[in-house]
């Protein structure tokens, strides 16, 4: 049998980031937890925006496509991971680590493009209060966000084409606890450099032309909010930007840390670390920064736990 055909005849194995040590067990113990709040966080987030008519805003709609997407990203790895550590059974089928990639990269990319998105709405409402409606209405902000799961999806085909498209003919052994591409091209037994160049690369610009957008906003913003006259406006374009500034802090950051680095100085423990970081406690922490921080959010809140206790 060819190197070729081996590729789908056998599982991978995801070596995980737990063991079965006391301290292990408790850091299990402690991602399920946040898993969890994570999902109940996001899922109620969504809810509220949705069965909330005062939330049918632009603003609002972007918020809950957010909470959408740190929903599916925290359960594409979370449940496998967990399975795998508390089943013993570490492998995943090529077609689950496809799903895995696919997914993961589709989200990640979605989520950068959605941030510059939410970035333009925040200089549109506070630089151009005025004609907000004409230039971010809810048509164009479902085309933008349609716009920014298709980018995302998109980037999700390509990575998943090319790394379905080499041979893994070594060590099946994944250094990871989910399938992530870069953890799974040591294991080709093919020339991956081009890739990993052309990887790269998408990933600047997957990072630096939304981070740009960001940038420019929120400079426009910045120059804006100066010219306010009372202290009732800043504290009001400041309680506006400062949520979706903490989010763009904690995601990019992360990513940049995770993607920007030669390839030399990862090593699979930390590249472990990171991935966690911003799979499993940024989707916690998303809700927490606007729910805390917003109003509106608090509100809606409320009137759907009020709705709950009627019922």
């Amino acid at each position: 049998m060819d190197s070729g055909n081996q590729t789908f005849y056998f599982d991978f194995i995801l070596l995980g980031i737990f063991n079965h040590s006391p301290t292990h067990v408790f850091l299990f113990s402690l991602v399920l937890g946040i898993f969890t709040v994570a999902f109940m966080e996001n899922t109620t987030m969504v809810l509220i925006i949705y069965l909330n008519t005062h939330l049918h805003t632009p603003m609002y709609f972007f918020l809950s496509q957010l909470s959408l997407m740190d929903l599916m990203l925290i359960c594409t790895t979370v449940p496998k991971m967990a399975f795998n550590y508390v089943s013993g059974r570490n492998s995943i089928s090529l077609v689950g680590c496809g799903t895995q990639i696919f997914f993961y990269v589709s989200l990640l990319g979605a989520e950068c493009f959605l941030l510059a998105v939410m970035a333009y709405d925040r200089y549109v409402a506070i630089c151009h209060p005025l004609r907000y409606s004409i230039l971010m209405n809810q048509k164009l902000g479902m085309r933008l966000t349609v716009a920014s799961w298709i980018l995302g999806s998109l980037d999700g085909i390509i990575v998943l084409a090319a790394a379905l498209s080499f041979s893994y003919c070594s060590s099946r052994e994944i250094h990871h606890f989910f399938c992530d591409v870069a953890a799974l091209l040591p294991l080709s037994c093919t020339d991956t450099s081009t890739f990993e160049q052309l990887l790269f690369i998408c990933c600047v610009v997957m990072l630096i032309l939304p981070v740009s957008v960001i940038i420019i906003s929120y400079s426009h913003v910045l120059r804006a909010v100066i010219h306010m006259g009372s202290g009732e406006s800043h504290r009001k374009a400041f309680t506006t930007c400062s949520s979706h500034l903490s989010v763009v802090g904690l995601y990019y950051g992360a990513a940049m840390f995770m993607y920007m680095r030669p390839a030399s100085n990862h090593t699979p423990n930390q590249d472990k670390m990171v991935s966690a970081f911003y799979t499993i406690l940024t989707p916690m922490l998303n809700p927490l920064i606007y729910s805390l921080r917003n109003k509106e959010v608090s509100r809606g809140l409320k009137k759907l736990l009020r709705k709950g206790k009627l019922m």
